[in-house]
């Protein structure tokens, strides 16, 4: 599993809203100016967090983004989710119940169903806010 362009920039542009929070609405050259990300890359992102409720917007003069909920009520699992499309490590899993034709005899499928696991736990696990917080201090993320 590859976690594109798309799915990294869209965790930095929540972290920029959630580092901002309290500054109002912010614009997205503003972010993209910060980020060093494109705008129009952006644009693209918006409006996949827009369509799942991530985001609140305000069009106009103050016009910008801003997130829609508290940081620690946003995990990256459900932001990759969101931009990446799912996570799964194997086709086989995209489906629940599993409609692979050998899912009743695979051998394997218990170990990409642990991997899934534990990439889930891990990457729900994470919060916005716990992602803030370790900048403060020295905290790392481990498996």
């Amino acid at each position: 599993m590859i976690i594109s362009t798309k799915g990294r920039y869209s965790l930095r542009m929540l972290l920029d809203l959630a580092e901002r929070r309290g500054d109002g609405f912010i614009a997205l050259k503003d972010i993209a100016a910060r980020q060093g990300i494109s705008k129009k890359y952006l644009e693209q992102i918006v409006t996949l967090l827009n369509r799942s409720d991530l985001l609140r917007t305000n069009r106009g003069y103050q016009g910008g983004y801003m997130l829609a909920r508290k940081p620690e009520q946003y995990t990256v699992g459900e932001i990759l989710r969101i931009t990446e499309g799912g996570l799964t490590t194997v086709a086989c899993l995209d489906d629940d119940p599993n409609q692979c034709e050998h899912s009743a005899s695979c051998t394997t499928l218990p170990i990409w169903q642990g991997l899934q696991n534990v990439i889930d736990k891990y990457l729900d696990g994470i919060t916005l806010q716990m992602i803030l917080d370790s900048q403060k201090g020295a905290d790392e993320y481990y498996i």
